[in-house]
């Protein structure tokens, strides 16, 4: 009996022995290989809990997904309620570093790569902006959309997918975007390795605007200033015959004008965009494009007048139709981002009614706001005395970059860089050569890239004319 017993308890300790040393092995292997060997990736981003698929869309080289997580509506208190954020993943491979983009407004559900993705050949995730439709709460508490609420959004997709893509990470965006990962990183330094900001406007004192007028009394060259400034003029005093063709342009599209109030202000608020938007959205040369800009304006036909203001702001930009969508964005302005406001010296009085209207004429009259000054006071400062391995690229050109985020001396491994005549697309690739060189040096060694990578100064990844297309993301003007 005892032998019996004997056997039986080494034939279990054998087994243990045995069980132990296989899978000690497949972990081994496991390790060795990587979890991409034992996992297909859309598996293991589908068992994050939150996670759900939407689509996945085939690209050569990549996966592409499109996804939705499961977010509080409100951070501090993640008992009132979730709603559902899209997200996007491209995916190169988990042992590549990775981009977290974000536009600041909604996501692109067409496989893009930003600058920096190029650079480092790596993966990409982008974040669709709370409370852009449809990563929305239903019913919708506008209170809770400010830019703490949406770096916690940020921070818990990373800490969700930092299981998965285990590299070092790289924040970026351009315009709003550029402003989310700046509080982003203000609100969760520790996060990111790095930080690429483009063309992102820094209004610190809302009330304050004079670095707007100053831009546009020396930006470009006076030709073209002038050119600009007559039709703009010249639209308001052919106010009366081109709000009749306003209305007939509402009429036949379904436009209303409930959001601002009337006609007149809407058609207003373009022709005030006007200058801005040139500089937002195009180059010098294209000044002297007759059919863009006419060039004797007092002699041009009202058709010429009204297709110049069309072309560059859009006259739809203020109807309901157009607001509506960036309801969001107006509310943030309202609340905390700020607003410009410039002067039109070329223009006198009797032909402006309004001026820049505020940010809250653009919202629904039942959602309330009100302005909280130290917002952009607290992360201006932040940046100026904390900001660690931070990058900001402005264009010369472009209106947004009149009030800019600056260094101070607590300020480590970060630049603020201008590409010379650019506009609101100004980019890495737009720099001067050093600085391009610097630049493109500094997201590499941020990403974890080889030493042999950081020296040559070159994006790791090839030009992709579908992929990565750096048109400047157009916006109604006076949008960041």
């Amino acid at each position: 009996m005892r032998k019996a017993l004997r056997w039986l308890l080494a034939l279990t300790v054998l087994i243990g022995a045995l069980s132990t040393a296989g899978m000690a092995g497949t972990a081994g292997a496991a390790t060795a290989a990587g979890p991409q060997a034992t996992t297909d990736i859309k598996e293991r981003l589908l068992s994050i809990p939150g996670m759900s698929l939407i689509e996945e869309k085939p690209y050569t080289g990549y996966r592409f997904f499109v996804l939705n997580y499961k977010q509080p509506v409100d951070h501090r208190n993640p008992s009132k309620g979730t709603f559902q954020q899209r997200i996007t993943v491209l995916h190169k491979d988990v042992s590549r570093p990775t981009v977290f983009y974000t536009s600041g407004y909604n996501v692109s559900t067409t496989p893009r790569r930003s600058e920096p993705t190029q650079i480092v050949d790596g993966n990409q995730i982008s974040m669709e902006y709370r409370f852009f439709t449809p990563s929305r709460p239903d019913p919708a508490d506008w209170s809770k959309l400010d830019i703490w609420q949406a770096a916690s959004d940020q921070h818990r997709v990373f800490k969700a997918l930092k299981k998965v893509y285990d590299k070092n990470w790289i924040s970026t965006g351009g315009s709003k975007g550029g402003m989310t990962a700046t509080y982003y990183e203000r609100f969760y330094p520790r996060d990111m390795d790095g930080v690429v900001a483009y063309v992102a406007p820094n209004d610190v004192v809302n009330n304050e605007d004079s670095a707007y007028d100053r831009f546009f009394a020396n930006v470009g060259t006076k030709e073209c200033r002038d050119r600009l400034n007559a039709v703009q003029r010249e639209a308001l005093v052919r106010r009366e015959p081109l709000e009749k063709k306003y209305a007939a342009y509402a009429a036949d599209n379904g436009y209303t004008f409930n959001t601002i109030g009337s006609l007149d202000k809407a058609y207003e608020a373009v022709v005030l965009d006007y200058v801005w938007g040139f500089w937002q959205y195009n180059l010098l040369e294209n000044c002297g494009k007759d059919d863009l800009i006419p060039p004797d304006a007092k002699n041009a036909t009202d058709d010429q007048i009204w297709t110049s203001i069309d072309t560059i702001g859009g006259f739809s930009s203020y109807a309901d139709q157009g607001l509506e969508q960036y309801t969001p964005y107006y509310y943030q302005a309202a609340t905390q981002l700020g607003a410009p406001t410039i002067r039109f010296p070329h223009i006198e009085k009797q032909y402006i009614r309004y001026g820049y209207q505020p940010p809250s004429n653009f919202i629904p009259s039942d959602i309330p706001t009100k302005f909280q000054p130290r917002a952009m006071r607290d992360v201006d400062t932040w940046v100026k005395h904390n900001a660690h391995q931070m990058l900001y690229v402005y264009g010369q050109n472009d209106p947004w970059g009149a009030e800019p985020f600056r260094l101070g001396k607590g300020a480590k491994d970060s630049y603020v860089l201008t590409a010379p005549g650019a506009n609101h697309g100004a980019n890495v690739a737009g720099l001067v050569a050093d600085e391009k060189a610097l630049a493109t040096a500094r997201i590499l060694d941020w990403a974890g890239t080889s030493a042999a990578a950081v020296e040559r100064a070159k994006p790791l990844a090839k030009y992709d004319a579908k992929l990565d297309v750096r048109d400047v993301e157009r916006e109604p003007a006076l949008r960041p």
